[in-house]
């Protein structure tokens, strides 16, 4: 049996590729971390705007609370401009809207309504 001659062209190929897919994992790990935290974000503000429905607004111990959770996430430079925090009456809208950045490069917003019902 004869040997036949490898080319480094055969090894180089082969390289290249599993180079590109390393690559295009990192890119997908380092984008499936922002979307997990997005959703982070997202169950928070679900939590808080069903504590203002019963309360009819963002009581101040629930805004530091809400503040620190979303701190915890990686949130920062928040802001909860046009948020309920006055209460209101039965039946009537409450508004929860979170503003903020993640990594300090990526804007996030979060806007939740709903009807106060306490």
């Amino acid at each position: 049996m004869k040997r036949e001659r490898g080319s480094v062209a055969d090894i180089m190929a082969a390289g290249l590729c599993m180079l590109a897919m390393t690559m295009v994992m990192l890119a997908y790990m380092g984008n499936a971390g922002l979307v997990n935290t997005k959703a982070s974000v997202n169950q928070i503000a679900r939590k808080y705007v069903l504590r203002m429905e019963t309360t009819g607004q963002l009581t101040e111990s629930d805004r530091i609370a809400l503040v620190q959770e979303l701190e915890s996430v990686g949130v920062t430079e928040l802001e909860l401009a046009g948020t309920t925090m006055e209460p209101v009456g039965y039946g009537e809208t409450i508004v929860l809207q979170i503003r903020g950045r993640l990594e300090d490069k990526y804007e996030i917003q979060e806007k939740r309504v709903s009807t106060a019902k306490h």
